[in-house]
């Protein structure tokens, strides 16, 4: 079995690592459009026409068994129409907002995201529906997006440029919860963690996307047979400005970094 994980960059190694670990056996592609990045900038019409281009062309390419949409900001636009144009499963990233309504005690919680994700609808029908109840904090921020690329290419980041970012929040007492609303955020996790305090819980959405696409494959009679031994490979839209990138890559049992044309 193939899953082709795509997002604009590599946050969507957070969720490429949970699904290794829940399904090692499958194989995978890994597609970061770093041509376009960041995606949370980009006009809503122009993502949604890139990524249904972008995933129809690596579809036919890799032709994979399903598509896991890695990306917050192409999710919660483009979902529709990859499913109307493709005839494959496609499991999309969505904020944990119901996870953290489930888990915060207080009923104060944050989403963390980029600026566009915590601006558009579904992020507010998502509160709607899951956490009506609660005090939610919304928080968009580029910067760690940037930050989050950086410290996965081996470069050094500040602590301080973090508290930076979550500096409004930091005068709450009693906010115990906050959505990694961003596929990026996890690799931040650490650092968020320590700025935040241990006190607030930290949720993401990697755990719940890799059991639903083994839920989705499992009753495919091919991923009970044997097979060759998995392998990961990843693809970008532009030769990547850090060389460092490949051996940060193969943390995360990708093999080989090539140029999707």
């Amino acid at each position: 079995m193939h899953v082709l994980v795509f997002d604009s960059g590599v946050g969507g190694l957070s969720v490429l690592e949970q699904l290794q670990q829940r399904n090692p056996n499958m194989q995978y592609s890994y597609l970061f459009d770093n041509l376009y990045f960041p995606y949370g900038e980009l006009d809503d019409q122009q993502l949604i026409t890139r990524v249904v281009e972008l995933l129809t062309k690596a579809v036919n390419k890799f032709n994979p068994d399903l598509v896991v949409v890695a990306c917050n900001s192409a999710s919660t636009l483009s979902l529709p129409s990859l499913r109307e144009t493709l005839s494959i499963p496609i499991v999309g990233v969505v904020p944990a907002i119901k996870s953290a309504a489930n888990k915060s005690i207080t009923r104060h919680f944050g989403v963390l995201a980029t600026p566009g994700t915590v601006e558009r609808s579904y992020t507010e029908q998502l509160i709607a529906d899951f956490a009506k109840d609660c005090r939610v904090e919304l928080l968009g921020s580029t910067l760690l997006v940037q930050l989050a690329e950086q410290k996965l290419a081996g470069e050094s980041i500040a602590l301080e440029d973090v508290k930076q970012a979550l500096a409004s929040w930091l005068l709450f007492d009693d906010l115990d919860c906050v959505v990694l609303g961003c596929t990026h955020f996890p690799l931040l996790k650490d650092e968020i963690q320590q700025v935040l305090g241990e006190r607030v819980c930290l949720v993401d959405s990697g755990a719940a996307i890799a059991n639903r696409v083994h839920s989705l494959l499992s009753t495919n009679e091919a991923l009970n047979l044997s097979q060759k031994k998995a392998e990961a490979h990843a693809y970008c839209t532009m030769h990547p400005a850090n060389s460092s990138l490949l051996k940060q890559l193969q943390a995360y049992q990708l093999s080989s970094l090539q140029l999707f044309t």
